[in-house]
């Protein structure tokens, strides 16, 4: 019988006594809760500003739709469908066995990835790929803060100390990529700075992790 991939980690969890762990409290905080529905509405103005520039290079540079969706999962393993500007060539997945894997563990990096377009180069390098996600954080899925929301078949094979950073909500921004980005390419320092993010935080913080975001991404640092 098929197990999506939260029925997996929580049956796993049953075969090997773990506990799953309740939210972190960063998901009851009101002032992250308006901070994220400010931000993604800023952010989703933005996005209608650069909408169309956006839609015609993608459509120019090589067929194929306008955006890219994929199922992720967030807070404690809910699935949710993330979209982006897509910044590859339509049939990338089936393309994916052609690439070499440069990071370790539960992560899939290269950084002359063949399938990237000259535009998804760009927009990759600037972040506004990621535009579209602003609507997630506003309905409620991701936030502005918190951790890389992973795909199905990194979660299937998650251990208990991986499904600790579930335990906030994926966010658009989070210690990986104001630490190193791209660059870092071993999931276990991955989940170390996710894990670092929830004994560090206060709404304070979040404020000053979207502030190295902006140093990030002007100064195009990891960005692949």
């Amino acid at each position: 019988m098929y197990q999506t991939p939260l029925q997996s980690v929580c049956q796993l969890a049953t075969d090997r006594a773990w506990k799953l762990d309740t939210p972190h409290y960063s998901v009851d905080s009101k002032f992250k809760r308006c901070l994220d529905i400010l931000g993604s509405l800023v952010g989703l103005i933005i996005l209608g500003v650069v909408f169309i520039p956006i839609a015609i290079a993608i459509k120019l540079d090589s067929r194929g739709p306008i955006f890219f969706t994929q199922e992720r999962y967030g807070l404690q393993g809910r699935p949710f469908k993330l979209r982006k500007f897509r910044s590859m060539v339509s049939d990338a997945e089936k393309l994916k066995s052609l690439v070499q894997n440069e990071a370790d563990g539960l992560i899939f990096k290269n950084k002359n990835d063949f399938r990237v377009t000259k535009v998804g180069r760009f927009l990759r390098s600037t972040s506004l790929d990621e535009l579209p996600q602003f609507w997630n954080v506003l309905v409620g899925e991701m936030s502005l803060v918190g951790t890389r929301p992973p795909t199905a078949d990194e979660v299937a094979k998650y251990n208990q100390r991986h499904w600790l950073r579930l335990n906030v909500k994926p966010g658009l921004t989070g210690e990986w990529q104001v630490h190193g980005r791209s660059h870092v390419k071993d999931f276990e320092q991955i989940v170390d700075l996710d894990l670092r993010y929830q004994e560090k935080w206060h709404p304070l913080y979040d404020l000053l992790l979207i502030t190295k975001t902006f140093y990030v991404i002007f100064g195009k640092v990891g960005a692949f």
